[in-house]
């Protein structure tokens, strides 16, 4: 169900709020490049600093141009077991297809203690569970052990992988079985870890290159590695630069260029500073983006 470049949506905002004319155009632009799924409320998508109703409505908004086209992976995550609940119902009601829950963050929770959040999240939703696991954010990192418990769960059917440990990948097909779907949450990773047994990469540059991005995963979801090697190569400044400041500053700036949206970031994030715009700029270039 899900495979491929899934697009981790960066989220527009005016003075006052959502720009949703420049959210639902980004997503269409998304689709008609080729793009094979879509990540709205994710960490790319500022969902830390997203209100409640704004989450929710960003999940509509997404699965409604959307319409059946490509599948929805709607952000759900919290470090409150409860709210995670809650906009895992909204992803369902929606109509998303499956609910990207990060591990919670901050509370540095124990293995069983994820897992528990992780149960009680299938317990309460019938929905597809993407288990994301990004030590670096959230401080905890989930064990492949406790993976392999999670893929237990009637619902939860993969994970999105943002360690950039590649070894993970055979340890976890070892504990959670081939079916279980691995994606990469880390661009720079994205070929070794197909090459590995992953089947696609929930991305932050395919925000700015969905073509590009699209046509490197179907050559690798092909087995064209050649290929894949060669549009990896175009790509490699692009899945590096746009982490020179703190995401998704550089990748809202690459869209302004491409005048799709402003760059306006919510605080704590900051605009990009001029020597990032550069290297971005040139990093845009080499990708074969014109700007």
């Amino acid at each position: 169900m899900v495979k491929g470049s899934i697009t981790a949506l960066v989220t527009p905002f005016t003075d006052s709020g959502l720009d949703e004319q420049a959210f639902q155009d980004h997503v269409e632009w998304q689709i008609a490049c080729g793009t094979h799924g879509l990540v709205p409320c994710g960490t790319t998508g500022e969902s830390a600093t997203l209100t409640h109703d704004e989450h929710k409505r960003v999940i509509r908004l997404c699965v409604e141009v959307a319409d059946g086209r490509v599948p929805v992976i709607a952000g759900a995550g919290s470090n409150e077991t409860r709210v995670s609940i809650d906009y895992s119902k909204v992803a369902k009601d929606c109509g998303a297809d499956a609910a990207l829950v990060v591990t919670p963050y901050y509370n540095k929770p124990s293995q069983e203690g994820i897992f528990q959040h992780f149960k009680a999240i299938s317990d309460a939703v019938d929905i597809p569970i993407v288990v994301y696991n990004i030590p670096g954010r959230s401080v905890v990192d989930i064990s492949n052990e406790t993976m392999g418990r999670l893929a237990q769960l009637p619902t939860v059917l993969a994970c999105k992988d943002a360690t950039g440990d590649i070894a993970r990948v055979q340890g976890l097909t070892d504990r959670c079985g081939a079916d279980f779907i691995q994606l990469s949450g880390d661009d720079p990773t994205a070929l070794a870890h197909f090459a590995h047994g992953g089947q696609g990469t929930i991305s932050v540059g395919a925000n700015v290159a969905p073509e590009q991005y699209a046509a490197f995963h179907d050559a690798m979801l092909a087995g064209d590695f050649a290929r894949a090697r060669t549009l990896n190569a175009a790509l490699d400044r692009l899945h590096k630069d746009l982490f020179l400041d703190p995401s998704p500053a550089p990748a809202k700036y690459a869209l302004s260029l491409l005048g799709r949206m402003n760059p306006r970031v919510r605080l704590p994030i900051t605009p990009c500073c001029e020597e990032t715009k550069a290297r971005v700029r040139s990093a845009m270039i080499r990708a074969g983006i014109a700007v």
